[in-house]
């Protein structure tokens, strides 16, 4: 059983992880595509090398597998497109609450093919990295409010973004950025 993650993440628009290292408040926002990119990529080649039994393991009960972090990453680059693009076409749109931990279940991370789970998340991180590549000017400055109270511009939305990715691939491997 998962424990529900409610931890306010947004202080890493303020301060480096000391976990996975990123220091997202230097992170340049024209470069969050190409960051997104790289990250998909390690997650693509992850999920290719490792035996599926050890992707679909988790290493504790309550910790997610890598073949679950995968699943979440790709669904995180999924969503984050959509706010995204919600962003740049509606004044200070409201996202609707996500609960990641009920779409793990709902849509069975753990029994998901990890060669389809590849292809997905390497889909999604090339229309993110795209959607990120079309914004400028202005454009960095427009809003988005989700329902507990934050508030994103596109440029903090992008450095809010990229440590979620980040972050998981070093839950899963160790390495620090």
């Amino acid at each position: 059983m998962i424990t529900p993650d409610t931890k306010d993440w947004t202080w890493v628009l303020q301060r480096p992880c000391a976990d996975c290292g990123l220091d997202t408040p230097s992170v340049v926002r024209e470069d969050v595509a190409a960051m997104v990119r790289v990250n998909a990529a390690a997650w693509v080649a992850r999920l290719a090398e490792l035996p599926e039994e050890r992707l679909r393991r988790r290493p504790r009960p309550e910790i997610w597998s890598d073949l679950e972090y995968a699943c979440h990453v790709r669904d995180v680059f999924r969503l984050f497109d959509v706010r995204l693009n919600l962003m740049l076409t509606q004044d200070g749109p409201l996202f609707a609450n996500w609960d990641q931990d009920g779409t793990a279940v709902a849509e069975r991370y753990d029994s998901q093919d990890p060669a389809v789970v590849a292809v997905e998340l390497a889909d999604a991180a090339e229309q993110l990295a795209a959607s990120f590549e079309v914004v400028s000017g202005e454009q960095w400055q427009r809003t988005g409010d989700r329902t507990d109270g934050a508030r994103f511009t596109v440029e903090s939305f992008a450095r809010y973004l990229i440590h979620d990715p980040v972050h998981h691939l070093y839950d899963v491997t160790g390495i620090v950025v």
